[in-house]
């Protein structure tokens, strides 16, 4: 197989780090299948700017998974009983965090990559500029990439499953760099945890607030509408 006919499967959440994380996979010559989720998360105005990224870097085929993670609860992005923090950066794991959401994506991820015949994963996590969510640190990807080369045919066959995680170690203004040099058009992208239905961000969540320090110390102009500038 050229490097050109490799296929990945990419997750796509519409935000961000995703978007840039698919123009790199495609950069590196992967044909691209993109995974999103549709898991009872407050901010359901990503999905609509999921299928905008996916669009615009023509990707091979976009799916949206239907999950429902509300139904365990445990977060303020699938409970509306526990509300968003604002405007104040949170000591330990915030409450934004959904359980195992990460470990669920990226595990119907490797079956949909099985049967593709993908042997590569990518994901958006990062280990600088996050929240401090667990399942966004090296020692979780490692830990599932062992995983999916125990747990699947392929992986006892002999062949190598990578999950691929290019931004664990970039600052959220490096990340803007990269993603603005490779063509991503940020404007199409939806980061704010909760977002309205045309996709105006909040402007004083956590997530707001590190896309917007990231574009300013990045140098670049920063295209989210905010209904909030505080």
């Amino acid at each position: 197989m050229s490097h050109a006919e490799k296929k990945a499967v990419v997750l796509l959440s519409g935000g961000l780090d995703s978007a840039t994380v698919l123009a790199i996979a495609r950069r590196q010559g992967y044909a691209c299948h993109a995974l999103s989720f549709d898991y009872g998360q407050r901010h359901s105005a990503e999905l609509a700017a999921s299928r905008r990224v996916a669009q615009a870097l023509t990707v091979v085929e976009h799916k949206i998974l239907k999950l429902d993670l509300g139904s365990i609860g445990g977060s303020a992005l699938t409970d509306s009983a526990i509300a968003v923090p604002e405007n104040q950066e949170q000591a330990g794991i915030p409450v934004t965090y959904v359980p195992a959401r990460n470990t669920v994506f990226l595990s119907l991820a490797l079956g949909w990559a099985e049967v593709l015949g993908a042997m590569d994963i990518f994901i958006g996590v990062n280990a600088v500029d996050y929240s401090g969510y667990p399942d966004c640190r090296p020692e979780f990807i490692q830990a599932f990439e062992k995983l999916a080369n125990l747990a699947t045919r392929k992986g006892v066959e002999g062949e190598r499953f990578r999950v691929q995680a290019p931004l664990i170690d970039m600052t959220k203004a490096e990340i803007i760099r990269t993603g603005t040099e490779l063509g991503v058009d940020y404007s199409l992208t939806v980061s704010c945890y909760q977002a309205d239905e045309q996709g105006c961000a909040c402007g004083v969540c956590d997530s707001c607030r590190l896309r917007r320090q990231g574009f300013r110390a990045a140098g670049v102009a920063d295209p989210t509408c905010y209904r909030s500038t505080k």
